[in-house]
Formats: C-alpha cells, structure tokens, sequence
C-alpha cells in the first residue's frame, strides 16, 4: 500500500463493539494505514477504549450528528495529508476482514467513490437486515437513481471510501449534520462527474441493532424526498443549492 490511507471511525457509545471491530482489521492494513476515531459525545467509555487500542482520537464534546462528525474525519485527512479516506463504522454491522475490497478500486485509481453493497452481496435480511430496513433501502435507492440516471445498489451504506481530490472538491459543509449526509454525499459526487463504483459485501450485525429507530427511518426517508425536490430545482435552473455548486 503505497497511498496513504486514513481509515475514520465514527463513534457513539460503541465501547462494547469498537475493539472488536478495530481487531478483525486486516493486519497488513492495520501496519500501513493510519487511524482517527471521532466521538460524537459519547456518554459511555468509547473514548478510553479507542485511545487503548492506541488511535488517535477526537471527542466532540456536544453531538454534532452523524454528517458532522463526517465533516470532522474530512477535514482531518485533510489536514494529513491523506490519499484516500475509509470510514469504517464502530459497531460491527460492517465487515472490517474485507476492507481490501473496499480498498483496491480507490488505490488503482478505478474508482473515486467505492460503496461496499448489501444489496449486491444478496444476503441482506439474512444477514440481520430488519424488513423494513431493507424494504425503504431498496425504494429510496431506486428513486434516487431514477432522479440522478445512475445506477448505484446501495446508496444508505456506511461502508465506502474516497480518494482525496473528491473531498477537497465536494462542497460537504453544505451538507447537512444528520444521517442524511451519506446520501448527499452521493449525489454531490455524481453531480461532479466522478466514478462510483460499489462492491459487494455482506450483510453482519454483529453488534447492536442500529439505533436508527423506525421513526427516525421515516423522517429520514422523507428527507431523501426533500433532497431529490433540491436537487432537481437545482438542475432545471429554479433554485440554485450551494450544495450542488
């Protein structure tokens, strides 16, 4: 691994589940790469097990939402000087053993953008995936590829990475703080032209179930509405969004 690669974890009272996720890592991986927790004013002792495992960490002292502690991990490869940017989830619902595929098309310069995929991977509900998880994963994906004309499988994954001239071009202060920062993400990347590629993987939830809330999945459903609505006012000439800029 020649680039340097930056491999954020977000987490938020995850204490239970960031040493294991953090040991089945690649070892080879673990030796190149380098490492950056931020915690998002966790209550629990996330911090203590991150900085035992020896990671370099960041503790927002108030929540800032899952988006802001994203724009935290962006502006630290930043500040790096890093190649390419992974973020691996603290609570083991993504597989870190396969990090290597989520990896090789952003190194060979395949891909800007590489989503690792349930959906591809097939195994989703078996895998864990509540019903109606994946129920509302597979429509708001496929209205938001019928709004973009991409064809992405997932676009509410957790799992990706980015190389580093997408994030030093996208404007992602203009995202918004909460879950819905993933999906602008993607269409902020395929506004800009560059190359998704999504891989499969498979569905774990080793850990805690989300606390993504059927609730809070539905208000977050209707946002990806309200962002389709933006998107498109943006594109037709109505309302330009700075987001889309």
């Amino acid at each position: 691994m020649i680039k340097k690669v930056l491999i954020y974890i977000p987490t938020r009272n995850t204490a239970q589940t960031i040493e294991k996720t953090y040991n089945l890592i690649p070892d080879h991986i673990k030796k190149e790469a380098q490492f950056v927790v931020v915690d998002n004013a966790s209550t629990d002792n996330s911090v203590e097990v991150a900085e035992k495992l020896g990671l370099k960490v960041i503790r927002h002292e108030t929540d800032r939402g899952y988006g802001g502690s994203n724009k935290t991990g962006f502006e630290y490869a930043k500040k790096i000087g890093a190649d390419i940017f992974l973020i691996l989830h603290s609570d083991c619902q993504y597989d870190p053993t396969i990090m290597d595929r989520i990896l090789e098309p952003v190194l060979s310069g395949e891909a800007d953008l590489v989503l690792g995929s349930r959906i591809m991977g097939k195994k989703a509900l078996a895998g864990g995936m509540p019903w109606w998880k994946y129920v509302s994963n597979r429509f708001l994906t496929w209205i938001e590829n019928k709004a973009q004309g991409i064809n992405v499988s997932e676009y509410h994954t957790g799992y990706r990475a980015y190389t580093m001239e997408v994030l030093t071009r996208l404007p992602y202060h203009e995202s918004s703080d909460n879950w819905i920062f993933d999906s602008e993400i993607i269409f902020q990347v395929a506004n800009l032209g560059f190359k998704i590629k999504d891989v499969p993987i498979p569905t774990t939830y080793q850990g805690p179930i989300s606390s993504i809330t059927f609730t809070t999945g539905a208000i977050y459903g209707l946002s990806i509405f309200g962002l389709i609505f933006k998107y498109k006012l943006h594109k037709w000439g109505f309302v330009k969004q700075k987001m889309f800029m």
